[in-house]
């Protein structure tokens, strides 16, 4: 066993060319001594001490081990051969270069040099072979190497059972561990397995795995063989176990690469055979049917050609190539798309006419527009001639066959039904996007092909999807729209609805022109503030306004009571609701500008009555009637005395607003307490509107006397002008004449009369000035009982945008200044009011009031 353990240390030993032979023991030259372990007298007063750094030589083992610092070199000059026995000691820690007596382990082992080697680099190569574990008792020289006073310390051994039933399972354990790891020689388990001297096995296993230099030593340091034994005993099941799972997941996947070459083999003969069949393998049916469709698909020459120019490098790439399945994918997209795909529009006038009637109520002025655009189509159809010339300017501006269009107005007015019901009277096909919270220009404009699982924008996705080239595209909430570090989407819809442009709107994934100009957009929005100038360029802007009461109940009669009747499972004949009871349920239990409370009030109705029809608690016809309300829906939830009460005390006056759901009404409230606090403000208000106040305040200081307000009651008043509710915020200058006419009110003791609502922006000197959203305050005005609307004169224009039956029921009241406001808004003063302190409020200092326009 010695003998087989030096020769394949031996056969680790390379002789350079260059190398010098500097020493070789009798031992060496006789290629070997049996009893070299033995041989020799350890000088254990006088031993020089040679540390090792990260490895740990073992009795009766041989190691080659190179020395390259110069104190260990010295150490060896000095020494050989004269004293060929030297102490091999490990460091504590292996970064330290030259390590000192405190930095060097106490157990090491006394090794014999058999042999010195000198590289041409200047180091010298040693071969040693182990002989006994000694333990260092004093260092006696530090300069210029380390020599120590040492004592042999044998090792411990009992002969028994568990000692040989340990050796087995060291022995064992190597083998499968020699059998695991290929580098390791087969003749070292033969030689273990020979082992009879349980020491001499132990050091054997142990100079033979990987061993950190911390649990080498350790082991080296055990005086009991049994321990040792032991040790490597667990040690050797680790690295086992370890090496088992090494090898199972190397079996696993050389499995699957065997499978995928028998596949590639198996393929590869069946391309053979179809061959010889002839009929076709998968790569080329899939070249021959994308060619096919590539041909009939319709595209444009550019088109055409990058589709075609995709198809030539997959017909040179190998099915398995991840790249195939990307081009197949995007040429499935490319010839699936709609190039000359579309609908014939149907541009029958008056069937677009009765279809648009069937589906909405009122809306005039976006039906005229449909047809319009509908009666331009047919007669260009009709007129189209193929001119000769070519006029110049068409080289710039070619013609425009789209139409973009903008819905904007409330919530529940119907902007995207509207779209459903102008395909179905166009005959064309309807698809939706809904654009609100997207924040990703990609989402429109796609993603580049160099992503992995990149894809087209939401606009070639849904055309593709739709299979026509002209359907009726809606938009929904463009409003909505988000921007963030990825894009600003509202700039990727420039293109898109642009009719200049949108010939040649390009996806980033598909990277080849799309005319996108035979659809017909159609966006809709709440606002207009919060869609960028640009895209409000672009587009035709059409605006819905609020229902009114009348406009309402017919909406619920000819569209809403069917509709839920047949969602609730009844039958017309089981179920009708009076005109009055539904005037009821629009005046007090809805307040919105559209009609999706309304719905939800009535499908509540027809819940209840489904209920005791399947119950089988009633077989005839229920009739809604106002008297019936209160069981089905409850306590009424909007009263029309909460007008007249909260006007009846003076500073309360009635303001118009319009908001994103339509009109709306505000009261404004005033009142005054002593102090010096000045002017307060309160209700969430905006900078506008709190300019608006200053400016109104302004104006009241300023005509006080003729008001008939004691100057003094502003210098020791505090006057507060609060605008409910306080959780909304408010803003823009339309509240002026209103927050004039409170502060009127206030100072002068007189209330506001309580069916007078007013709007209109207001100057320093007076003046009423014109402001925006006319019909939606007024038909907000008419929605909460208001009889006579104050309005700027120069507004005038706006009341032919009112319903005639709105107009028809309220007095309009159009003023230039600030005093005709008041004239009409102020009734007489209450009895017993003083609320300027010293001056009565009998009304003498009031100025003549300006005559007044009235317009039934």
């Amino acid at each position: 066993m010695q003998q087989d353990l030096f020769d394949m240390q031996m056969d680790e030993w390379d002789d350079g060319e260059e190398d010098q032979v500097l020493y070789e023991s009798e031992e060496y030259n006789e290629r070997f001594n049996l009893q070299a372990g033995k041989s020799g007298t350890i000088p254990a007063d006088d031993l020089p001490v040679l540390p090792l750094r990260g490895v740990v030589v073992y009795p009766m083992m041989w190691l080659p081990l190179p020395v390259g610092q110069r104190r260990s070199i010295r150490l060896v000059e000095d020494n050989l051969p004269e004293n060929r026995i030297v102490a091999l000691v490990t460091s504590k820690d292996e970064e330290i270069e030259k390590p000192g007596p405190d930095e060097i382990h106490t157990i090491g082992t006394a090794a014999q040099v058999h042999r010195v080697l000198r590289t041409p680099d200047g180091t010298i190569r040693l071969l040693v072979q182990g002989m006994e574990r000694i333990r260092v008792v004093e260092y006696i020289q530090e300069q210029p190497y380390l020599r120590a006073r040492v004592e042999v310390v044998p090792e411990t051994m009992e002969q028994n059972i568990e000692l040989e039933a340990i050796m087995r399972a060291v022995q064992e354990l190597f083998r499968r561990l020699i059998d695991l790891e290929p580098q390791m020689p087969d003749e070292l388990a033969m030689m273990a397995m020979n082992v009879d001297d349980a020491r001499q096995l132990a050091y054997l296993v142990a100079s033979s795995i990987r061993l950190e230099a911390r649990e080498g030593q350790h082991i080296l340091e055990m005086d009991n063989v049994y321990d040792k034994l032991l040790r490597l005993t667990q040690l050797l099941h680790k690295e086992v176990e370890v090496l088992e799972l090494g090898r199972k997941i190397q079996s696993e996947a050389q499995g699957e690469m065997e499978r995928m070459q028998r596949d590639f083999f198996l393929r590869e003969q069946m391309k053979a055979i179809q061959k010889e069949l002839g009929d076709e393998d998968e790569q080329a049916s899939d070249i021959r049917e994308l060619e096919e469709r590539i041909a009939a698909a319709g595209m444009t020459e550019e088109a055409e050609k990058e589709a075609r120019h995709e198809l030539d490098r997959m017909r040179r790439m190998p099915i398995q190539a991840a790249e195939y399945s990307v081009i197949k994918t995007y040429l499935d997209l490319m010839v699936s798309l709609p190039w000359q795909k579309g609908t014939e529009d149907n541009l029958d006038i008056n069937h677009a006419r009765q279809v648009l009637d069937e589906d909405h109520y009122g809306l005039e002025e976006i039906k005229d527009r449909i047809l319009e655009f509908l009666a331009v189509r047919k007669l260009r159809a009709e007129r189209k001639v193929d001119d000769q010339e070519e006029d110049l300017r068409d080289q710039v501006r070619r013609e425009r066959e789209g139409v973009v269009l903008c819905f904007v107005g409330p919530p529940g007015v119907g902007k995207t039904s509207l779209g459903i019901s102008i395909a179905r009277a166009m005959n064309r096909k309807f698809v939706r996007l809904a654009l609100g919270g997207i924040r990703d220009e990609a989402e429109i404009r796609g993603f580049r092909r160099t992503y992995i699982g990149s894809m087209p924008g939401r606009i070639i996705q849904s055309l593709r999807r739709i299979e026509s080239r002209n359907p009726v595209f809606m938009l929904d909430e463009v409003d909505k729209l988000g921007r963030d570090f990825r894009g600003d989407p509202s700039s990727a819809l420039l293109e898109v609805l642009d009719p200049e442009q949108n010939r040649e709107f390009r996806d980033h994934y598909l990277d080849v022109p799309f005319d996108l100009s035979q659809v017909m957009f159609v966006t809709t929005a709440n606002v207009l503030d919060t869609i960028p100038g640009p895209l409000q360029d672009r587009m035709e802007i059409i605006q819905l306004s609020s229902y009114t009461e009348d406009e309402k109940v017919k909406i619920v009669q000819g569209y809403l009571i069917p509709r839920q009747i047949k969602e609730n499972g009844l039958k017309p004949d089981e179920v009708e609701f009076t005109e009055g009871a539904l005037r009821e349920i629009v005046q007090g239990y809805t307040r919105e500008a559209g009609v999706r409370n309304l719905e939800r009030e009535i499908g509540k109705v027809c819940r209840k009555i489904a209920a005791k029809v399947a119950a089988g608690e009633t077989t005839e016809k229920t009739v809604v009637t106002e008297n019936d309300l209160v069981h089905y829906l409850g306590r009424r939830k909007i009263h029309k005395e909460e007008i007249a009460e909260r006007t009846e005390l003076p500073g309360v006056a009635i303001g118009l607003a319009w908001t994103m759901t339509g009109g709306d009404m505000l009261f404004l409230e005033a009142t005054r307490v002593p102090g010096d606090k000045g002017f307060m403000l309160t209700g969430q208000l905006g900078d506008v509107m709190k300019e608006s106040a200053q400016a109104a305040l302004s104006y009241i200081r300023n005509r006080a006397v003729p008001l008939g307000i004691d100057p003094e009651i502003f210098r020791r008043s505090d006057i507060h002008l609060h605008i409910p509710a306080g959780a909304i915020p408010k803003d823009g200058p339309s509240a002026g004449i209103t927050i004039a006419t409170a502060l009127a009110s206030l100072l002068t003791g007189r209330p506001v009369k309580s069916e007078v609502g007013m709007t209109g922006e207001i100057t320093l000197r007076g003046k009423v000035l014109p402001v925006g959203g006319i019909k939606e305050k007024i038909i907000a005005a008419a929605r909460f009982g208001l009889k006579t609307v104050i309005l700027p004169r120069h507004n005038e224009a706006d009341l032919d945008d009112v319903p005639q039956s709105v107009r028809e029921q309220m007095n309009f009241i159009l003023v230039d200044k600030v005093d005709e406001v008041l004239a009409a808004a102020l009734d007489e003063p209450l009895p017993n009011a003083n609320p300027s302190g010293e001056i009565g409020p009998n009304g003498s200092g009031l100025a003549k009031q300006s005559p007044v326009e009235r317009l039934q």
